[in-house]
């Protein structure tokens, strides 16, 4: 069986794990209407999911030391599956709450060991691999709010139903196609999962820190934008379909940023997109009137999910195979705990009575700083990780 088909079934898992974690921001208004929460409860909800995605990083990571990569794959599959019938099932809040941290779970594991294996089936195209994988995780995000549109007619429980049986198909089909194909053994050495954490500690935390914080902003902007919209006057159908827009974006994004990480030096071309990203949000801040608001969340959408597969390249081809899945595992979970918190902190700021414009300026204003930090950085020679396609420093 060639790599190429068992990749394929990794892109089918990819749609549905991240599926499970963005369905949930079209559901807010719901979710505060049927459960009679605030929006501090609802943004907690989504940001439980999140949560759930950072918890199992780490011990992933440290049970890709002991078993196969292809072994803990199945696991997140099967525990999808779960989690996906456990919000279905939910009968108050505090059992969403649990179920969306349960499947949030399966997300992170999926991530920590899926994402080394493809660096590993397919070392030569590390950036354009991890790209094509994420315009498959990115197409579940653009089918998100239509899928609950469709599920609001009759019930938003059957988009649960539904994905917990599609996830049990895919977790068989990945298993059946792992057992027939000639997979790699670069991971082999790698067995000391504190060890390579330590060794790799610098390049971990500036991924953390550039990745993570502006994945924090990401957070607090996607998940409200619905709510976001409505507030700057917009019907809620059309504020609602403005998230399939921003996702949308992001699908040639992930493969257009794929094949430059390949080619640009990681650092300056990371740079680059927060960059565009809080210019972004500036024009979403500032847009006014449909098209406006349409063109604006092109901007940002496009911009932003350039830098996933542009970090995941710049992680995944520093580190060598004795480190690559322990200290990304690290980076990881790290990233995610960074990122979990945004649209819990954005919630809590909007029921406080901040103005939206003025939350996602403030975000936007430290991004800025950020950058300018690592631009500094990195002209000093600080910042770890070299150009694309070159050779790792020992």
């Amino acid at each position: 069986m060639s790599r190429t088909r068992l990749f394929g079934s990794l892109c089918a898992l990819v749609f549905l794990v991240n599926f499970a974690r963005v369905v949930f921001a079209p559901l807010v208004g719901r979710f505060i209407g049927e459960f009679a929460i605030g929006e501090g409860t609802a943004g907690l909800i989504v940001t439980l999911a999140w949560l759930g995605s950072a918890a199992p990083r780490l011990p992933a990571g440290w049970a890709l030391t002991r078993f196969t990569r292809r072994r803990v794959i199945f696991v997140s599959g099967a525990m999808l599956t779960a989690g996906a019938l456990g919000v279905a099932l939910a009968p108050n809040v505090l059992a969403l709450m649990v179920a969306a941290f349960a499947v949030g779970l399966a997300s992170g594991v999926y991530f920590v060991a899926a994402n080394p294996f493809i660096a590993e089936l397919f070392p030569e195209r590390v950036g354009r691999m991890m790209g094509i994988h994420g315009m498959a995780s990115q197409l579940s995000a653009v089918i998100a709010a239509p899928a609950v549109t469709v599920a609001l007619w009759y019930d938003w429980r059957y988009a649960f139903y539904g994905l917990a049986l599609v996830a049990a198909a895919g977790t068989v089909a990945f298993a059946a196609l792992a057992a027939r194909t000639d997979l790699p053994d670069a991971g082999a050495g790698d067995t000391d999962f504190l060890g390579a954490a330590r060794r790799e500690w610098k390049l971990i935390l500036a991924g953390v820190v550039l990745i993570g914080l502006t994945s924090f902003v990401w957070q607090g902007l996607f998940n409200f934008y619905e709510l976001y919209m409505i507030d700057k006057g917009l019907p809620p159908a059309t504020a609602r379909n403005l998230l399939t827009v921003i996702f949308a974006a992001g699908v040639p994004a992930f493969l257009v940023s794929g094949d430059l990480a390949d080619r640009l030096p990681h650092v300056p071309y990371l740079l680059g997109i927060v960059t565009a990203f809080v210019g972004g949000v500036g024009l979403v801040v500032v847009a006014e009137g449909l098209a406006a608001v349409v063109a604006a969340s092109v901007v940002v959408g496009f911009a932003v999910h350039m830098l996933f597969p542009a970090g995941d390249t710049y992680l995944l081809a520093s580190l060598p195979d004795e480190s690559r899945a322990s200290a990304y595992a690290t980076f990881s979970a790290g990233m995610m705990s960074a990122q979990a918190a945004g649209s819990w902190v954005v919630g809590e700021a909007i029921e406080a009575g901040a103005a939206y414009d003025a939350v996602f300026l403030a975000l936007a204003g430290g991004l800025t700083v950020l950058v300018a930090a690592y631009a500094v950085l990195y002209r000093l020679g600080r910042i770890p990780g070299g150009a694309a396609g070159a050779t790792r420093a020992a």
